[in-house]
């Protein structure tokens, strides 16, 4: 297997995360296929599209060989369900989904069951909850009240928890709320309980009627989407500051705006969009959905300039490739098959961006990568343009195309052609920086098996540094503690300059660089604003309106550490109080569910006989802790109480069993005792190895939402929940670089 991988140039780390993620295995876990398989099986199913367009064998032939180099060389990979399913039983190639949700039970549970089918079937779904009715709203069939969007989107977290994706790809959901619908403040703030819509990204659908009455600081008004009537007003800088403050705590929501968005829309006359997928670059028309891929720009640079022409053939042979991956898909559900057959949108977006800006030496903060930025996409586009265009003469035009913007004007196979998406998994298969984003650091320290730390170099720097005369393993692993070449005498200046990171590059520049890809792509363009730790809200807000002003299509912010659990490997800011801040925020232990079960476990310790009861809640989390000591009374009973109660508190607070275990178990006192052959040092000890006989005895997740083999999803930005590396936040999603966990489908 490993000199499979070499002979195709993939790194040990590609091998280990398409070994976990994308090889075949069969039914005991073991991989079944090598890489050269995967990428043979994948040419093989996509070239075989061309038989409905009169190709002969031959030709598939030929074809194949195209689209196997084209990946095998990873100038071109396609999305993740695409490596995964082409060729294989479930063949559902897709990864971005929309789906509707309307104002009637039947619709709601519909989408929810809708919903289970895709995320089963390794994609991620989007929603807007705007038209169902308000909170409180009448019920006409049963003449009560409405419990409104916030309410039902606990359903679809709910269906979306309950289905693990075959341990490939986790669920992930996008839930979208117009800023004038009339339940707008609980969205706003819907997350600010860290136990609620883990599954979910949350994002504004912010108008140009808002935005306004923001500049004009006016109030706007809310339309119960039942009705249509205006309900109320609200002064929409208050709203809009309420937005900037969440966002800035814990970066979501995040805003889309839904009407430059439609502004664009290719196909107005068939609906209106109303959502994007969970990562917020592919907006989408109910039942729709779209199938990406990104080019590595890493590949097409040649003595320090841009490789047009070798970019231009592969432009045409991705874009060939996704219009295949339309006929080859199997949709989940019929509606869908129809809409996507009906548009045949596709995604071509770009990776190694940052790794292209180092191999010509322009900095990605500065105005020479903003004009090669707008050269480089405006090039794709343009060839993307073309290619669907000759493809649409050979084969021809999308069924929905006179009823398209591009009537009249051109002939397309396709109506969108481009799109930025995240590439966190995709970019570490092809080892270059993720999407259009900075480089997420230097030099970092990936955990590996048994507690093994490897020291991760970015392969451009150690070349410069070694050729430069700078380069020592020292220096590197300072590098790595700091995670920026700020600090480092001994590094030329423009080697500083040129390899900068996330949180080198201020957010004002962040937005830039965003809007120079917008500016020629059909879709959207994923990008995570990064922002100091030490940023205002009013940071947050000059952003937002940079963007708009620029016309982004939406926006992701993230102010690194503005979430508790954040733990990096890179030495990033950091919070350095130690007393909580205004806007801090604070862990809230879980409610204690109607039912509950467990069990007790006699303890002989030196004190006497204690009985330790351990509970877990109806997901099989571990929930609390009690104890009773026998006969005994005093100390040793209130002190074993007190150690139940605080153990309960950490793990209705989310923390994980084995940091409990670790912190209680050894604490010896003057009555030991030997039990079961083992010793038991204290109460203390015999507390923490009663959890931990708990944890052995059970298959189910015993876990919090935080770690386990099955972990909750409780997934929040810092250590992974996989492999305890570094997740950082980029391209509008959690990704880690050491296994490819991401948070996003």
């Amino acid at each position: 297997m490993k000199s499979s991988a070499s002979a195709i140039g993939l790194t040990p780390n590609a091998l280990k995360v398409l070994e976990k993620r994308y090889l075949k295995k069969d039914e005991e876990g073991k991989v079944v296929e090598t890489p050269e398989d995967l990428f043979r099986r994948v040419a093989r199913t996509i070239a075989r599209a061309d038989l409905l367009y009169g190709k002969t064998e031959a030709d598939l032939m030929l074809l194949e060989e195209e689209f196997y180099g084209m990946m095998t060389s990873t100038d071109f990979l396609p999305n993740s369900p695409t490596l995964m399913n082409a060729g294989r039983k479930l063949g559902q190639l897709s990864a971005c989904f929309v789906l509707p949700v309307g104002d009637s039970m039947e619709s709601i549970f519909d989408a929810v069951k809708h919903t289970a089918i895709i995320h089963k079937s390794g994609g991620g779904t989007g929603f807007s909850f705007s038209n169902l009715r308000p909170s409180g709203d009448i019920v006409g069939s049963t003449k009560g009240v409405s419990s409104g969007p916030v309410s039902f989107m606990t359903v679809f977290d709910t269906a979306t928890e309950a289905v693990k994706q075959g341990g490939t790809r986790r669920g992930a959901n996008m839930g979208i709320l117009r800023v004038d619908h009339p339940d707008i403040l609980g969205f706003i703030t819907a997350k600010d309980d860290n136990s609620r819509f883990n599954n979910f990204n949350i994002s504004i659908a912010i108008t140009d009627r808002f935005i306004q009455a923001v500049k004009d600081d006016s109030d706007y008004e809310l339309i119960n989407p039942r009705t249509k009537n205006v309900v109320k007003s609200l002064r929409a800088r208050e709203v809009f500051d309420l937005i900037v403050k969440h966002a800035w705590k814990n970066g979501e929501p995040g805003i889309v705006f839904i009407d430059r968005i439609n502004a664009s829309n290719p196909t107005p006359k068939i609906g209106e969009i109303e959502s994007t997928n969970p990562c917020g670059e592919q907006p989408l028309l109910p039942y729709e959905s779209c199938n990406l891929g990104s080019i590595n720009l890493s590949k097409f640079v040649i003595d320090g300039s841009v490789n047009y022409p070798r970019l231009k053939k592969t432009v045409w042979m991705a874009v060939h490739f996704l219009d295949n991956v339309i006929d080859v898909n199997r949709y989940p559900i019929l509606k869908i098959a129809e809409m996507t057959r009906a548009n045949r949108k596709i995604g071509l977006g770009v990776m190694g961006w940052a790794d292209m800006l180092i191999l010509m030496g322009i900095p990605y903060n500065s105005e020479r990568a903003i004009i090669l930025a707008k050269e480089v996409m405006g090039f794709i586009e343009k060839e993307a343009k073309n290619a669907s265009s000759s493809l649409a003469e050979d084969r021809g035009v999308f069924p929905n195309f006179s009823e398209s913007i591009y009537d009249g004007k051109i002939k397309l196979r396709n109506a969108t052609v481009t799109t930025i998406a995240p590439t966190g998994t995709l970019s570490i298969l092809a080892s270059c920086s993720s999407g259009v984003e900075p480089l997420f650091a230097v030099s970092y320290v990936r955990n590996v098996m048994e507690g093994t730390k490897l020291l991760e170099i970015n392969p451009h720097f150690e070349k410069v540094a070694k050729e430069r005369a700078f380069w020592s393993r020292e220096l590197m692993e300072r590098i790595a503690e700091k995670g920026s070449l700020h600090d480092f005498d001994e590094i030329p200046e423009d080697v500083k300059a040129v390899f900068v990171t996330a949180h080198d590059i201020s957010p004002i520049e962040h937005i830039a660089m965003q809007a120079a890809f917008q500016d020629y792509v059909d879709n959207a363009v994923s990008k995570t604003v990064n922002f100091s730790h030490d940023a205002t809200p009013k940071d947050v807000e000059d952003v937002y309106m940079l963007a708009y002003q620029l016309n982004c299509k939406g926006v992701t912010v993230y102010r690194d550490g503005s979430r508790k659990e954040q733990v990096l490997s890179t030495g990033k800011t950091a919070p350095k109080q130690t007393e909580p801040q205004l806007g801090e925020t604070k862990i809230v232990p879980r409610k204690r569910p109607e039912s509950i079960i467990g069990e007790t476990r006699t303890m002989n310790t030196g004190c006497g006989t204690i009985y330790v009861t351990v509970n877990e809640d109806e997901h099989g989390h571990l929930f609390e802790l009690f104890t009773h000591m026998g006969k005994a009374g005093g100390c040793a009973s209130s002190q074993a109480e007190a150690i139940g109660r605080l153990v309960s508190l950490a793990l209705r607070s989310n923390i994980e069993p084995d940091i409990i275990i670790k912190q209680l178990k050894g604490i010896t006192c003057h009555n030991q005792t030997w039990a079961n052959g083992g010793r038991i040092t204290s109460c203390s000890d015999a507390i923490a190895k009663a959890l931990e006989k708990y944890l052995e005895k059970g298959t189910k997740n015993k876990g919090n939402g935080n770690g386990g083999k099955h972990h909750g999803d409780n997934v929040f930005i810092g250590a992974c929940p996989e492999c305890g590396g570094a997740v950082e936040h980029e391209g509008g999603c959690a990704v880690c670089h050491s296994c490819g966990f991401t948070k996003c489908a």
